[in-house]
């Protein structure tokens, strides 16, 4: 079943990117792992001329038994994804004046369309 989750996971991401994409973001890092866990995306956007690091957070659900995608990431979840974010900076030596925390949920239920949720700037 392990397989299974991972390829799913591995679709999700895939999805999640292109909607990055779309929105105008581009990925400059994916999966990276720290003690604190696993960052799913890392891309940069551009906002008023800004640069801002996007840390993306990526749940991909088949169904809504255990709540949408998005109601998984949960307070500890998003304060565990903060303290990597700050991890891959520190690691990478990278100094920027902006990031923020994003949320891609991706619902796929067979036979209907697939969901897909971009929240930016979860708290």
């Amino acid at each position: 079943m392990t397989g299974v989750k991972q390829r799913l996971g591995a679709q999700g991401e895939e999805w999640a990117e292109e909607v990055l994409s779309e929105a105008g973001m581009f990925v400059i890092d994916r999966n990276w792992r720290c003690r604190e866990g696993e960052i799913d995306l890392i891309a940069v956007d551009e906002v008023d001329g800004e640069t801002i690091l996007v840390f993306c957070e990526v749940k991909y659900r088949t169904g809504t038994g255990f709540g949408t995608p998005l109601e998984g990431i949960t307070y500890e979840k998003v304060r565990r994804l903060r303290r990597a974010a700050a991890m891959w900076l520190r690691e990478r030596k990278v100094s920027t004046r902006r990031i923020r925390l994003d949320a891609i949920g991706i619902l796929a239920v067979r036979g209907r369309d697939i969901e897909v949720t971009h929240v930016r700037g979860i708290e």
